[in-house]
């Protein structure tokens, strides 16, 4: 019988927004499977507070305070990280997010909506808003790479992820720039598998789809907790008719990891969606 076992004791695994919803279950699973976690946010606190949970239950991982769109500040973190638990092997880029200055209140454009003040419409969509969501999202994944990826040079076994979305295939209303950005990570993680195929760095992404997470509560959750009209769309829409639960993404993580399953799989984007891609509403 074939050894398609797991093995990931003694890697190093850089998580970029780590201390959120997937990305700190995507830590708490591959730590389970020896790896040594380094877990990247803004909030230190956060970040930390993920990293004991996982070194209580025997694994070992540390939270750093980073901003990845400040290449000083990862450049920094690059250098205690390898001081702490070695050189990068597998950078997971998790971190991204949308504005709601970049999000459009309506779904379809009225005649008379670019003359309202009290919405958001596509005319006043902010310029900075539509800027961060961009750079946070794109920028955010580019820096990190150029950042890790040297420690993968002249290695077996190193593989980057990105984050993609659904949006990246088809975008959702209200969310323009988000989709965008979405669509660029899809985009970037084929050209960077091409540019990084020589030396064997596999890099492909996981396309999520709809996850209750911090960043969309407010888009999915009235304040008394009930569904919104948004809410009951998006799983009209799924053929499994609910949301994700994040443990959920684990498996397609794990087969992209793993060099004895997936050693010929690079420059993919794998939806993890409860059918949304593939139903036409009819």
């Amino acid at each position: 019988m074939r050894d398609y076992s797991m093995n990931l004791e003694g890697k190093v695994i850089v998580i970029t927004g780590g201390s959120g919803v997937l990305c700190s279950e995507m830590a708490s699973c591959l730590a389970e499977y020896g790896a040594k976690i380094a877990i990247l946010g803004r909030r230190l606190e956060a970040c930390e507070e993920k990293a004991n949970k996982i070194n209580a239950n025997g694994g070992t991982a540390k939270g750093y305070s980073c901003d990845v769109l400040d290449k000083e500040q990862l450049h920094r973190v690059h250098e205690e990280i390898k001081k702490d638990l070695g050189p990068c092997d597998i950078l997971i880029n998790g971190a991204g997010g949308n504005n709601p200055k970049a999000t459009t209140t309506e779904e379809y454009f009225h005649v008379g909506d670019e003359a309202k003040e009290d919405i958001m419409s596509f005319f006043n969509l902010d310029r900075e808003g539509v800027e961060y969501v961009f750079n946070v999202n794109f920028v955010g994944t580019l820096l990190p790479t150029q950042e890790f990826a040297l420690d993968m040079i002249g290695k077996e076994g190193c593989s980057i992820i990105n984050i993609s979305s659904m949006n990246a295939f088809t975008p959702l209303t209200k969310i323009p720039a988000y989709s965008g950005a979405k669509a660029a990570i899809s985009n970037f993680t084929k050209w960077l598998a091409v540019h990084f195929s020589k030396e064997n760095i596999r890099v492909n992404a996981i396309a999520p789809g709809f996850f209750a997470t911090k960043q969309n509560q407010t888009l999915l959750f009235n304040d008394d907790g009930t569904p919104t009209a948004r809410t009951e769309k998006i799983l009209n829409a799924t053929p499994m008719e609910r949301f994700g639960k994040a443990e959920e993404l684990n498996g397609t993580l794990l087969y992209l990891l793993n060099d004895k399953m997936s050693g010929f799989v690079t420059g993919v984007v794998i939806p993890v969606d409860g059918g949304f891609s593939a139903y036409s509403g009819v």
